[in-house]
């Protein structure tokens, strides 16, 4: 790891790390589960092969990367934290040390809108954004501005979310009470207090907020803070031009000095421009590569009954749900031009070390 930054306009180290994730090429596979806490990564990835041994990759920035196989096939669990930003950091950085497709799953917790039981898992088919409104007057409450501004909605991926459902009905413990429900709206906020409606001693004048939503949407379901965001960035990223890097000289900042648990072989994977618009033998890929997202929503707090998860339900539906987005990925075909090469990679079993 080097100490120079050698690109102001796409923060990268000397050897390649982005600089928040603190990655490189060969550390992410192009199928990944994202999710808010390192336990609950480290949860999952107790489903992951043990061959080849996953590598660990924790930031400076809180990031925490974990990449293996499962079932044989290469897999990414990766650790966010919460919000827009973060989401952002994840697929902006993860995309430029990738080759080929991106498939991203958003694991997370959420509060319902509906009346259904805590541990219920919610996939839905759209997402919308309440963002509080800077330009409203939150003082005095006098403002010709709204106080919250709804965007309109972004679809998941139709055949990813599909197939997350489908995995999470079919290995859905018969014991547990929550059940698996789709077709529903997802609405991320910038705030987990003042944009979803909770009530503080702060003036954030949205006592309404909540009942304008259900009105504005009455198939609203689901309240979070990142699935929007992640859907929006695939919905938006260019399908058939992708404009170059601008590489500027060394900046003299400090770069993210990431913890890998497990020392990565020599890569090959050598960080050329438009990583992600090269196939496995360096020609561009026709179509160019897809970023296809899609969310399962784990229902943690009843914004009707105000029931809350206890710590046994969350044990139990992280299991399910996280084996369960495991066995979605995997099956979801990508061709083989259009996967990362695993030469050179964490993933690569022949310089994996045995346990």
């Amino acid at each position: 790891m080097k100490d120079l930054i050698v690109d102001a306009n796409f923060p990268r180290t000397i050897d390649q790390r982005v600089y928040h994730l603190g990655i490189r090429a060969g550390e992410v596979a192009n199928r990944i589960v994202t999710v808010g806490s390192p336990s609950r990564a480290h949860g999952i990835a107790g489903y992951l092969d043990r061959t080849p041994k996953p590598f660990v990759l924790h930031s400076e920035r809180g990031f925490t990367t974990i990449s293996g196989r499962y079932n044989g096939i290469p897999v990414s669990i990766m650790s966010i934290g919460m919000g827009y930003p973060n989401a952002d950091f994840f697929v902006r950085e993860v995309r430029e040390c990738l080759r080929g497709d991106m498939v991203v799953v958003r694991l997370g917790s959420c509060g319902a809108l509906i009346d259904v039981p805590v541990g219920t898992v919610v996939v839905p088919r759209t997402s919308i954004a309440v963002s509080r409104n800077y330009d409203f007057d939150f003082q005095t409450g006098q403002s010709e501005e709204p106080a919250y501004r709804i965007s309109k909605p972004v679809d998941a991926d139709l055949e990813l979310r599909l197939a997350v459902r489908d995995a999470l009905v079919r290995l859905r413990p018969a014991t547990l009470k929550g059940s698996v429900v789709d077709q529903y709206i997802n609405a991320s906020a910038d705030s987990f207090y003042s944009s979803q409606g909770r009530q503080t001693s702060f003036p954030d004048h949205n006592d309404g907020l909540i009942s304008h939503l259900r009105e504005r949407h009455p198939d609203l379901a689901t309240l979070e803070m990142e699935t929007f965001h992640i859907l929006h960035l695939a919905a938006n990223w260019p399908a058939s031009t992708h404009r170059p890097q601008i590489v500027r000289p060394p900046v003299s900042t400090l770069p993210v000095q990431p913890a890998v648990s497990t020392s990565p072989p020599p890569s090959s994977q050598d960080q050329p421009e438009n990583i992600s618009e090269s196939s496995l033998g360096g020609a561009l890929l026709e179509p160019r590569p897809r970023i296809r997202a899609a969310a399962a929503q784990m229902v943690f707090a009843s914004r009707t009954s105000q029931d809350f998860i206890t710590p046994e339900q969350v044990v139990d539906v992280e299991a399910w749900t996280g084996r369960a987005v495991l066995e979605a990925l995997t099956s979801f075909k990508i061709e083989p031009e259009r996967l990362h090469g695993e030469a050179g990679s964490v993933w690569e079993i022949q310089h994996s070390k045995m346990i």
